[in-house]
């Protein structure tokens, strides 16, 4: 991205901070130890930390594809980087207390950093929809809204990625329902182990926003036919829906 704003200068920083934050918890389970799985474990500031700092990077520099007001764009950006900085942060925060971070309901303090947690989730899936809506309003066009076409299959490739994202994002959010159905009615340890089957679904429909996205543009680095490029796009994307459809059918055969 060619003269980055503030607004994207500072969500470049933030998401940078947020994997460093995840691999600094690597090395920290690495000398801890401790188990991977399960509601406490080191894992979810590793994962957390990498997964929200590559988002935000992702999402900062897809939505410079869209047409959507540089205002509004800014606005949403920053929102959304204090959202992930506050996840990011309550997990990291449960992590190092050694208790769960979500669905937690154990101590009046424990339930303010899970429906922290909740909320937050909740603004990034309204957040998230509104560029995934302005990606299908209007048809992708070359950065910060330039009339360009793009790379070949840019197009395609920021709207797939948002759409599986918005999959993520129903996953996620059906995770948190049950979860919390399942706290409130006095079931605290199943709630615990219930997100489990549609963890798969949720992490691999995640990245697309950037996988695809970033194949286009590397593509538009070769000297094959735009026609080509379009094509190879389009495969990575009915692979990726294929994968997600296929982690749908396992959440909903194990759930």
């Amino acid at each position: 991205m060619k003269n980055p704003r503030p607004a994207e200068r500072l969500c470049h920083a933030t998401g940078l901070l947020l994997i460093l934050s995840g691999l600094a918890h690597l090395v920290v389970f690495a000398v801890d130890g401790g188990p991977w799985d399960g509601p406490v474990s080191w894992r979810k500031p590793v994962t957390f930390g990498l997964s929200f700092g590559v988002t935000l990077i992702a999402v900062t520099w897809v939505t410079s594809y869209l047409r959507i007001g540089a205002r509004l764009r800014t606005v949403l950006l920053v929102v959304f980087a204090a959202d992930c900085v506050v996840e990011v942060g309550g997990i990291t925060l449960q992590a190092w207390r050694g208790v769960p971070s979500h669905l937690n309901m154990e101590t009046p303090f424990d339930t303010a950093v899970s429906m922290t947690l909740a909320v937050g989730g909740g603004v990034l899936v309204v957040l998230l929809t509104v560029f995934s809506v302005a990606s299908f309003r209007h048809r992708p066009t070359g950065p910060a809204g330039m009339a360009l076409a793009g790379p070949a299959g840019m197009a395609l490739a920021v709207r797939s990625g948002f759409a599986l994202l918005l999959v993520a994002l129903a996953s996620g959010a059906a995770m948190i329902a049950r979860g919390v159905v399942l706290t409130r009615t006095g079931h605290q340890q199943a709630a615990y182990h219930s997100t489990a089957p549609l963890k798969p679904l949720h992490g691999v429909s995640l990245h697309a926003v950037l996988d695809l996205p970033l194949l286009a543009w590397l593509l538009s680095r070769t000297s094959w036919s735009e026609r080509t490029r379009w094509r190879i796009v389009a495969a990575a994307a009915g692979c990726y829906a294929a994968a997600v459809a296929g982690a749908g059918v396992w959440a909903v055969l194990t759930y």
